[in-house]
């Protein structure tokens, strides 16, 4: 035994430590804390405990390296426009929010390089904007757009469906709120929306799983603050939509996924295969089946 295990030492997946091509460039601040919870996965960097280079533990950390790299490389990130610098850093924000980055298994072992809330909220404030304050002819004409999709929607005909093949769902002005949300990084705030079987599953505790016809639809809009603090609507963003239907969406977890930008409703995305961006953004709620919106559970009987 002792034997097989020498011999399998020498059985190591290349692992190869390379030259930055285009770092992304933050603040020093902002740098250090990556380079300490991110970097050793995250980079062209072979950064390994001694304990990360013995097999078979070498394999597992091999894999996820590569893995990770793939995904997200702050040593190449540079190379990307600005806005998906900041947008590949905010994924990785909220996945350290959720809990999920650093991996669990990886901060069991690597205790340094678990994110403090301190560092987190370093990270969070160099994310958000500078507030902007609009124009008197800006907020009108923000008002009126907002008056006008409450009349009758950010309507164009006809609305081309999304490279995937789902088409747009008009219908979705219809449905009830279940909830809203804000993206802090960039001043805009969503509402979520459900269809009826997504309302009869919140009635009947039924949503993990969701079952087969449930729609989602996040309506999003750009923060609109008023002379007395209250954040209103602003420009229309964008509308997306999850779909579920675990057998004809099994390729992206279950769910059908859609968006289109802007008053124009221009569909998000490059080829079939752009949903998987959206499936790796949720994957921090796999276990709530891909679900942010978390509605809270009847205690007693169905009112």
């Amino acid at each position: 035994m002792a034997l097989a295990f020498l011999v399998l030492q020498f059985a190591r997946p290349e692992l190869t430590s390379r030259p930055a091509t285009a770092e992304l460039q933050v603040p020093d601040s902002v740098k250090q804390i990556l380079k300490r919870s991110c970097y050793a996965c995250h980079s062209n960097e072979r950064r390994l405990a001694w304990f990360d280079e013995i097999v078979p533990a070498y394999w597992l950390v091999a894999h996820d390296v590569k893995e990770a790299r793939a995904h997200l490389n702050f040593s190449e990130l540079g190379a990307e426009t600005p806005s998906q610098q900041r947008a590949a850093l905010f994924q990785a924000v909220n996945f350290i929010r959720a809990g999920v980055m650093p991996l669990p298994s990886y901060r069991r072992l690597h205790a340094d390089a678990a994110v403090s809330p301190q560092q987190l909220a370093v990270l969070e404030d160099y994310l958000a904007p500078k507030p902007v304050v609009l124009s008197a002819k800006a907020v009108d004409a923000a008002d009126a757009e907002y008056r006008k999709w409450i009349e009758q929607g950010p309507k164009r005909a006809p609305v081309r469906a999304a490279p995937n093949g789902i088409g747009f769902l008009p219908e979705y002005k219809d449905w009830k709120v279940i909830d809203s949300t804000t993206r802090f990084d960039t001043n805009t705030f969503r509402v979520i929306l459900g269809n009826e079987v997504a309302i009869k599953a919140i009635a009947d505790n039924n949503v993990n799983p969701w079952p087969d016809g449930t729609k989602f639809a996040k309506v999003g809009w750009f923060q609109q603050p008023d002379g007395d603090g209250v954040i209103r609507a602003g420009a229309f963003l964008k509308v997306g939509f999850m779909i579920k239907d675990k057998t004809k969406y099994a390729s992206t977890a279950g769910w059908g996924w859609a968006e289109w930008e802007g008053t124009e409703l221009r569909p998000y995305g490059v080829g079939p295969d752009f949903a998987q961006e959206c499936v790796t953004c949720h994957s921090p709620l796999r276990k709530n089946d891909y679900v942010y919106t978390s509605p809270i559970p009847r205690t007693g009987g169905r009112k």
